[in-house]
């Protein structure tokens, strides 16, 4: 049996688009429920509520979702969502906010709709959410998550979002190849499993082609034709790669890393995406594949991702922390999809070996 969730309702990317939402709901639903992260709501919340009044719709709420995709935050937004008699969860902002708001409305059995504020993640898309514990450790990934209605993308917002957000997206983006690559190797042959490796190529050769541009776009807060290629593969591309993918063929060792980069506090400072980046390097060292990390070092040089621990905020990755991560991530799921056996000691070494790879290119470059 194939079995596949792989794409939302409807999917808008446009300059405005947020200021167009009633429009797009009109006929959907009457009465909303607004959940998302404090900065995403303070640039589009007023333009949402207009948007929906002038079609009739009413806003029941809107509410910050708790700053962690964890499971209190999404009980409490569904049982807020229920108590107000709202018919639909809109979630606003990045992953966290996104997946949040995807879960509660799961839990509530109601539909949902996505409106990302950044493009770093495939959130907005996937009927899946990544579940952490109140201080921001990464627990599990959910498919209790209800599967969007409609995702909007509002490019005029994303230009205005920090850069690091576009970058991280890349970074997260990035590890679709790499991973399906690999996980695939296991995988049964089939057509789903051969679309998404297509795809994944395809979002490969994207970022390659049109990251820099996009992110020399963002900085200098203008949508172009190379941003909006890039702000469709995070978002659209990558989901759908996730979707066709399934189980089977989804994350493995980079995704796993990053969750066990997570049990260090210094880490918290950066985004899901940037530790990806270091996962997709350290997968590479453990399948032998050394000389492409210095091939791909240049292109994190170019588009300002992290390739040493340093980068990543580690400054004393004692053996401690080396343990703790090493054992975090090879007890993370995704690690179980990599073709061959890892242990933590392995994790360890690939990690200390993507450093001192990244150093040495520093150096070079003095």
């Amino acid at each position: 049996m194939v079995q596949r969730m792989i794409a939302p309702g409807k999917y808008v990317r446009c300059e405005g688009v947020t200021a167009q939402t009633g429009k797009y709901c009109s006929g959907f639903c009457k009465r909303a429920y607004i959940m998302g992260g404090k900065t995403a709501l303070s640039v589009a919340q007023d333009n949402l509520v207009n948007s929906l009044k002038r079609e009739g719709i009413e806003v029941a709420a809107v509410d910050w979702y708790g700053g962690e995709s964890s499971w209190s935050n999404i009980k409490s937004g569904a049982e807020r969502a229920s108590a107000l008699g709202a018919d639909v969860i809109i979630g606003v902002g990045g992953g966290k906010a996104l997946d949040t708001a995807k879960a509660a409305a799961f839990l509530a059995g109601l539909p949902v709709i996505t409106v990302p504020t950044i493009a770093a993640t495939c959130a907005a898309w996937t009927p899946l959410s990544a579940i952490y514990d109140d201080k921001g450790v990464y627990e599990t990934l959910t498919d209790k998550a209800q599967n969007p209605s409609l995702v909007l993308v509002d490019t005029e917002i994303i230009v205005n979002a920090p850069v690091n957000f576009l970058r991280a997206g890349i970074g997260d983006t990035l590890a679709k190849w790499f991973e399906l690559e690999i996980t695939s190797r296991k995988a049964k042959n089939s057509v789903p499993v051969a679309a998404a490796l297509n795809i994944a190529n395809l979002c490969y050769k994207t970022l390659l082609e049109y990251g820099e541009e996009a992110i020399e776009a963002v900085k200098n807060k203008t949508v172009k034709p190379q941003l909006e290629q890039i702000i469709d593969t995070n978002i659209m591309l990558s989901g759908m790669v996730s979707g066709l993918g399934g189980d089977e063929c989804r994350t493995a060792a980079a995704h796993a890393i990053y969750s066990g980069l997570t049990c260090l506090d210094e880490v918290h400072k950066c985004l899901h995406g940037e530790i990806v980046a270091y996962g997709v390097l350290s997968q590479l060292i453990l399948d032998g594949r050394e000389k492409e990390v210095e091939e791909l070092i240049s292109y994190y040089q170019k588009t300002e991702l992290p390739y040493t621990l340093k980068q990543l905020g580690i400054i004393d990755f004692t053996d401690e922390k080396a343990r703790s991560v090493g054992i975090a991530s090879v007890e993370i799921e995704d690690m179980n999809n990599m073709p061959f056996e890892v242990n933590w000691q392995m994790v360890v070494i690939a990690i200390l070996k993507v450093d001192k790879i990244g150093r040495k290119v520093i150096q070079q470059c003095q």
